[in-house]
């Protein structure tokens, strides 16, 4: 036997036990580096709010709860109005099924000239059917587990505020930390870096808020005028659902004002489905690239791909860091990425 074989099989030994013990370190982890990122994220998204607090001579740390407050504040506002939205709708739908479908079926008899007649069979398939109390009874057995989803959700939520507001708080002096441990010339590359995350997270975010603000609004009015019911929760929702969730957004932001309004009148629901398509082209071509203009304009399809990416890596979290992720590596694209005239002039 060779003199080094001993020694080279201890090696291998030592290193797969090394393997296999980082591996269950980082299995019992990734929970925890997800929040953290997550909460990097968040933390750059508020950072500019929080410098601009903070060049006014408010504390850091205030500052940095001041805007987590506010956030929060709206985060509950629109999932409470939304919601009672949901719930209140569902029940109203469920209870007065039979009655839109007969509405429905007189309207097409009235207005195509039509002689449809039910003869009552859907009003008692519905009342009487025998998978709707089966739904409802395996519903009500799994209650303990969705109570269980919801306070493990409660903690990670508390988890990844906990990081963001010290992450935003002692951002100067985590930047000074790291560049510490850095010769010069890195640290200022590493600022650099740094400051581009910042606005572009940032700036990209809130171009969306404003756009979804401009887009409830637009939409609350629109309902109004109409009279279909909860105008200002829909508003909300069409607002930051077609705006933080790309390339479908748009079309499940406008499903559930069309249904509701379809359940008041037909005629509603075909005036919204014509609101959001035009409305969609005036954001597209006019609105969006000029709000866009001072930040990152990621293109429909780049969005849809990093969601869709995010999303096959960590699930739903991945799905909504996916395209702040994108717009901070499209900035350090643009930063450093030398471009060209092209010289063909068929292009």
């Amino acid at each position: 036997m060779p003199r080094w074989l001993p020694r080279a099989l201890v090696l291998a030994f030592a290193l797969f036990a090394c393997y296999q013990f980082a591996h269950w370190v980082f299995d019992r982890l990734v929970g925890l580096l997800v929040n953290v990122l997550v909460s990097f994220f968040c933390a750059l998204a508020i950072e500019p709010a929080v410098d601009w607090m903070a060049g006014r001579r408010i504390r850091r740390g205030l500052a940095t709860g001041i805007v987590m407050l506010l956030v929060l504040v709206a985060g509950a506002g629109f999932l409470l109005a939304v919601g009672s939205l949901l719930v209140d709708q569902i029940s109203t739908i469920v209870r007065n099924l039979p009655q839109y479908a007969d509405d429905v079926v007189r309207w097409i008899n009235r207005t195509f000239h039509t002689h449809i007649d039910t003869g009552g069979k859907l009003h008692d398939r519905v009342l009487h059917s025998d998978w709707v109390r089966a739904y409802l009874t395996s519903g009500a057995a799994s209650v303990w587990g969705i109570s269980t989803t919801v306070i493990g959700t409660i903690f990670q939520i508390f988890t990844v505020a906990l990081f963001t507001f010290y992450l935003a708080a002692d951002g100067p002096r985590l930047r000074r930390t790291l560049c510490s441990m850095l010769p010069p010339a890195r640290q200022a590359e590493v600022l650099r870096a740094w400051d581009i995350a910042v606005a572009k997270t940032g700036g990209y975010l809130y171009s969306r808020a404003l756009m979804a603000v401009i887009s409830g609004l637009a939409h609350y009015i629109l309902l109004q005028v109409l009279g279909v019911p909860y105008a200002p929760a829909l508003g909300v929702w069409v607002g930051l659902v077609s705006q933080f969730i790309p390339t479908v957004g748009t079309y499940l932001a406008g499903a559930l004002p069309i249904l509701i309004a379809f359940t008041e009148d037909p005629w509603d629901a075909l005036w919204v489905l014509c609101f959001v398509v035009v409305y969609q082209q005036f954001e597209n071509y006019l609105l969006q690239p000029r709000i866009t203009a001072r930040t990152v304009d990621i293109h429909p399809a780049v969005a849809f791909g990093s969601v869709i990416v995010g999303t096959a890596l960590l699930g739903a979290v991945g799905a909504l860091i996916a395209i702040p992720a994108t717009a901070t590596l499209q900035g350090f694209f643009v930063t450093y990425v030398r471009r060209y005239e092209v010289a063909d002039p068929r292009t």
